[in-house]
């Protein structure tokens, strides 16, 4: 049976279309920092932008008999995956001619940057131009909302499509009962948050420039820095401490923060992933400090990055390498887990991780409590459903396969066990924190798996998969 025919083909290239508009639009933005620095590179910006504006014009155009509202899930899905690669495409294409390193590389510098992963290609950020260093904070900033809010907000009506697109990129909450309403108040909500960051870094001494890239980098949970030594560069505990209080405001719900005030902070107090987060902060912290000679600022600053999964780092990559080994296992555990659902963190997110447990836990009480017994699953006072029960273990199931998959990989190509366990746990989580110095050493194909993993947990996993059967049942007979 086929899932996927023509016509479902052109509903999505339509769709598209609106999307390349949005993504060619977001592509003349760095040019503000490129005039303010003469650096003479905007042509390079005004012609991929042009180019993905045009071709989305002739799609938007060509194709207006496929109206947007025959749009089903599983359109908007493979618009949002398609979406997210050529982004990657465009971008890494301005990369590509400016700065000359190889196009899979500036695809790959790319992708993470969006997906908020946070590894760069690049062995030496700081000889950069502005515009491009700008130009992936900026990435950053608008993958860590996400690229189809973001469009969807400048682009889209209220409706059905909105909602479709709204949730092909693995987003639920709603904070007003439309997705149009949600997404406003959420952009609000992240632009507060954005000049916040900004302002705190320019009250503890940091430069302008750097203060605007580094909370884009930071609230987004991206972490991928402008100096080669990210946020240690700084050589500041007080910026060390702003950096953590943004990593924890970019994880901890758009619902929560729109809530704080008119709850007087009892919506951050009373939300159960936020309480998990800085618990599992603390019980970490504590136990990487007794069982190492690390310095505690860098324990917490680490613990922090981790479980946010920004990536940002005050310790070079070779030093956390020559960590205890059971300070790097409690470290790779928070990285699995992440922040809160609903943010802009990676990872499996905590939500799934509390339901899957606390349905692990009600099927050992049904199994010793009397028979006949109800035993209810709970969230907060709130009922936990069976199905995002289930939803979460199937989750789990298939984002550890994909993590033993490509560790296998990097096994096979040579890199060290250990190393490349963390690394892909970092690559697949969204995460950007590494041991030793594997993105700097990694072939082609494991740059292309790279990308997959850094994909499909951006999207978590199932637009990603939607789309390759799609493209199966293109090319079958």
């Amino acid at each position: 049976m086929r899932y996927i025919n023509k016509s479902d083909l052109l509903v999505v290239a339509r769709n598209m279309g609106f999307l390349m508009i949005g993504i060619g639009v977001l592509c003349l933005v760095p040019i503000i920092a490129d005039l303010i620095y003469l650096e003479f590179n905007a042509i390079i910006f005004i012609i991929f932008a042009l180019i993905s504006i045009f071709l989305g014009l002739i799609f938007v155009e060509a194709l207006k008999k496929y109206d947007v509202n025959k749009m089903r899930l599983k359109h908007a899905m493979m618009v949002s995956t398609l979406s997210w690669i050529w982004a990657s495409l465009i971008c890494g294409s301005i990369l590509h001619f400016i700065t000359g390193i190889s196009m899979i590389d500036s695809i790959f510098e790319c992708m993470s940057a969006l997906t908020g992963s946070g590894i760069t290609i690049y062995p030496d950020v700081e000889i950069l131009p502005y515009s491009i260093l700008f130009f992936r904070a900026f990435q950053q900033w608008v993958g860590g909302l996400g690229i189809i809010v973001m469009i969807i907000f400048a682009l889209s009506k209220p409706g059905v499509v909105s909602s479709k697109l709204y949730l092909s990129e693995a987003r639920e909450d709603r904070i007003k009962p439309s997705i149009k309403a949600t997404i406003e108040q959420t952009l609000k909500i992240y632009l507060i948050l954005t000049i916040f960051g900004i302002v705190l870094y320019l009250i503890v001494g940091m430069p302008l420039f750097d203060s605007i890239c580094n909370t884009f980098c930071i609230i987004s949970t991206g972490g991928m820095s402008i100096k080669n030594a990210n946020v240690g560069f700084y050589q500041s505990n007080l910026i060390y401490f702003v950096t953590m209080v943004i990593m924890i405001l970019g994880a901890t719900s758009f619902l929560v923060h729109f809530n704080l005030i008119r709850t007087r902070g009892k919506s951050l107090i009373n939300d159960l992933q936020f309480r998990v987060m800085m618990a599992l902060i603390a019980v970490a912290s504590l136990l990487i400090y007794l069982t190492s000679y690390i310095v505690p600022m860098d324990i917490l600053f680490v613990v922090v990055s981790a479980i946010t999964t920004t990536g940002a780092s005050i310790q070079s990559s070779t030093v956390m390498g020559g960590w205890p080994a059971f300070s790097i296992f409690i470290i790779m555990v928070l990285m699995l887990i992440g922040g809160s659902t609903g943010s802009t963190v990676g990872a499996l997110k905590l939500m799934r991780v509390i339901a899957f447990i606390r349905g692990i836990y009600r099927n050992l009480r049904e199994i010793w409590s009397p028979i006949g017994s109800v035993v209810p699953l709970n969230r907060s006072g709130e009922k936990i459903s069976e199905n995002l029960v289930e939803q979460s273990g199937n989750y789990i199931a298939i984002y550890l396969i994909l993590i033993l998959i490509s560790w296998s990989l990097l096994c096979l190509y040579g890199h060290d066990t250990f190393d490349s366990l963390f690394f892909t746990i970092s690559m697949q989580g969204n995460i950007g924190l590494e041991i030793g110095q594997i993105s700097q050493s990694l072939d082609w194909p494991l740059k292309i798996a790279g990308m997959f993993n850094m994909l499909t947990g951006r999207l978590e996993i199932y637009p990603v998969l939607i789309t390759l059967r799609a493209i199966f049942e293109v090319f079958r007979k």
